[in-house]
């Protein structure tokens, strides 16, 4: 598939890259410095603000599908999921955050009492971000939440898929690298199974 990938510089979209390129996919690699890419085959950089919504729908145009790995920020939600739509593209795929993921009925880990305070602020933009995307019935969507402590680390093919619930692992931990979420990332691209729904990956 082609694949346009929006925030390809940052942890994840690097991540993404290369699990995309590992199972043959091309990658148009967006990011406002692309030049920061390493000049790699099947990845073609290219410059764009998610924040103009016409100038990337030239952009998104003839893809398979659209991958959003961009920092949330309560504005841009519309303005992208207009870009796709108006781009012609079925299918966008958002690495979401844990922040709107329950932690007991009716409570969510942005609103729980440790919740770092530093990043509350995108926290309850991603759930903003989810709740626009719930009210989409043009586009197929999929939103796509990591356990609460995600990081670099190994890429071991074992984790565990939830729904809208934190997943916890046997040792207290709630937890996924980000190796091992791009696997579940790119199995849900290629073998659709959550259309219009949020899922999480953890250990």
């Amino acid at each position: 598939m082609k694949i346009a990938l929006l925030g390809a510089t940052g942890n994840v979209g690097l991540r993404l890259t290369e699990e995309l390129l590992r199972r043959g996919h091309e990658v148009t690699g967006i990011a406002r410095h692309p030049e920061k890419l390493e000049p790699c085959t099947g990845v073609a950089p290219v410059r764009a603000d998610v924040g103009n919504e016409a100038a990337l729908a030239k952009v998104l145009a003839g893809h398979d599908a659209v991958i959003h790995s961009v920092k949330f920020v309560n504005s841009t939600a519309t303005r992208v999921i207009a870009a796709v739509k108006r781009a012609g593209v079925p299918r966008l795929l958002v690495v979401g955050g844990a922040g709107s993921l329950e932690v007991a009925p009716g409570v969510v880990l942005v609103n729980a009492p440790n919740f770092p305070a530093e990043y509350r602020q995108e926290a309850l933009a991603g759930g903003e971000f989810l709740k626009t995307l719930r009210a989409e019935r043009e586009l197929a969507w999929t939103f796509v939440s990591p356990s609460a402590i995600f990081a670099p680390g190994e890429r071991t093919g074992k984790f565990r898929l939830g729904k809208d619930q934190l997943l916890v692992g046997a040792d207290g931990q709630s937890r996924i690298s980000m190796e091992d979420y791009a696997i579940a990332f790119v199995d849900e691209l290629e073998q659709p199974q959550h259309t219009r729904e949020r899922f999480t990956v953890g250990y």
